[in-house]
Protein backbone atom coordinates (compact mmCIF):
# COMPACT_ATOMS: atom_id res chain seq x y z
CA UNK A 1 0.00 0.00 0.00
CA UNK A 2 1.23 3.58 -0.86
CA UNK A 3 0.37 6.48 0.09
CA UNK A 4 0.35 10.16 -1.79
CA UNK A 5 2.97 12.35 -1.20
CA UNK A 6 0.76 15.54 -1.54
CA UNK A 7 -2.17 14.63 0.37
CA UNK A 8 -1.38 11.74 2.27
CA UNK A 9 -4.40 9.33 0.26
CA UNK A 10 -3.73 5.82 -0.28
CA UNK A 11 -2.53 5.18 -4.22
CA UNK A 12 -5.51 3.20 -6.63
CA UNK A 13 -4.07 1.38 -8.99
CA UNK A 14 -5.77 2.40 -12.01
CA UNK A 15 -5.56 1.06 -15.88
CA UNK A 16 -4.27 3.59 -18.13
CA UNK A 17 -4.40 1.65 -21.92
CA UNK A 18 -1.52 -1.02 -21.63
CA UNK A 19 0.04 0.49 -17.99
CA UNK A 20 -1.11 0.03 -14.63
CA UNK A 21 -0.34 3.68 -12.67
CA UNK A 22 -0.95 4.41 -8.91
CA UNK A 23 -3.68 7.45 -8.82
CA UNK A 24 -4.63 9.20 -5.58
CA UNK A 25 -8.51 9.44 -5.79
CA UNK A 26 -8.55 12.92 -4.21
CA UNK A 27 -5.42 14.92 -5.41
CA UNK A 28 -5.58 13.43 -8.97
CA UNK A 29 -1.53 12.71 -8.39
CA UNK A 30 -0.14 9.92 -10.62
CA UNK A 31 3.03 7.56 -9.98
CA UNK A 32 4.43 5.37 -12.38
CA UNK A 33 4.42 1.46 -11.41
CA UNK A 34 7.95 0.03 -13.46
CA UNK A 35 7.41 -3.62 -14.86
CA UNK A 36 8.48 -5.60 -11.39
CA UNK A 37 5.90 -3.67 -9.33
CA UNK A 38 3.40 -4.02 -12.35
CA UNK A 39 2.42 -8.31 -11.16
CA UNK A 40 1.57 -7.40 -7.31
CA UNK A 41 -0.97 -4.32 -9.00
CA UNK A 42 -3.00 -5.91 -11.40
CA UNK A 43 -6.35 -4.43 -12.04
CA UNK A 44 -9.48 -6.88 -12.47
CA UNK A 45 -12.15 -5.57 -15.09
CA UNK A 46 -15.53 -5.62 -13.12
CA UNK A 47 -17.26 -8.80 -12.38
CA UNK A 48 -20.15 -10.03 -14.46
CA UNK A 49 -22.99 -11.56 -12.14
CA UNK A 50 -25.21 -14.04 -13.48
CA UNK A 51 -28.94 -12.96 -12.41
CA UNK A 52 -28.63 -16.09 -10.33
CA UNK A 53 -26.85 -14.10 -7.71
CA UNK A 54 -28.63 -10.61 -7.64
CA UNK A 55 -29.80 -10.15 -4.24
CA UNK A 56 -33.25 -8.86 -4.28
CA UNK A 57 -34.99 -6.36 -2.25
CA UNK A 58 -38.14 -6.72 -1.16
CA UNK A 59 -40.87 -3.63 -0.92
CA UNK A 60 -43.17 -5.02 1.20
CA UNK A 61 -42.02 -5.23 4.84
CA UNK A 62 -42.64 -8.46 6.55
CA UNK A 63 -44.22 -8.33 9.98
CA UNK A 64 -42.46 -10.96 12.21
CA UNK A 65 -42.73 -8.67 15.61
CA UNK A 66 -45.06 -9.81 18.05
CA UNK A 67 -48.72 -7.78 18.27
CA UNK A 68 -49.40 -5.88 21.49
CA UNK A 69 -52.25 -3.74 22.61
CA UNK A 70 -50.99 -0.11 23.09
CA UNK A 71 -52.61 3.21 21.96
CA UNK A 72 -51.01 5.10 19.44
CA UNK A 73 -49.78 8.24 20.51
CA UNK A 74 -50.70 9.67 16.98
CA UNK A 75 -53.49 7.85 15.87
CA UNK A 76 -55.15 6.22 18.81
CA UNK A 77 -55.05 2.81 17.19
CA UNK A 78 -55.10 0.18 20.21
CA UNK A 79 -52.45 -2.26 18.60
CA UNK A 80 -48.84 -2.25 18.14
CA UNK A 81 -45.68 -4.17 16.87
CA UNK A 82 -43.28 -4.71 20.46
CA UNK A 83 -39.34 -5.41 20.76
CA UNK A 84 -37.04 -4.14 23.22
CA UNK A 85 -33.28 -3.09 22.86
CA UNK A 86 -30.62 -2.69 25.63
CA UNK A 87 -29.82 1.32 25.02
CA UNK A 88 -28.33 1.70 28.33
CA UNK A 89 -25.74 0.45 30.62
CA UNK A 90 -26.54 -3.17 31.67
CA UNK A 91 -28.01 -2.62 35.12
CA UNK A 92 -30.45 -0.08 33.84
CA UNK A 93 -33.72 -1.85 32.58
CA UNK A 94 -34.06 -2.22 28.21
CA UNK A 95 -36.21 0.41 26.30
CA UNK A 96 -39.42 -0.82 24.46
CA UNK A 97 -40.64 0.55 20.78
CA UNK A 98 -43.80 -0.08 19.70
CA UNK A 99 -44.49 0.51 16.42
CA UNK A 100 -48.69 1.41 15.54
CA UNK A 101 -49.87 -1.60 13.02
CA UNK A 102 -52.08 1.00 11.26
CA UNK A 103 -50.17 4.42 10.56
CA UNK A 104 -46.30 2.76 11.11
CA UNK A 105 -45.82 5.37 13.57
CA UNK A 106 -43.01 4.48 15.87
CA UNK A 107 -42.47 5.44 19.75
CA UNK A 108 -40.28 4.47 22.86
CA UNK A 109 -41.38 3.24 26.35
CA UNK A 110 -38.60 4.10 29.13
CA UNK A 111 -39.22 2.16 32.31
Amino acid sequence: MEYCPNCGSILVPTNTGNKVVLKCPRCSYIKEVGEEERRKYIVKESIKHDPKERTVVMENEIKTLPKVKALCPKCGNNEAYYWEIQTRSADEPATRFFKCVKCGYTWREYE
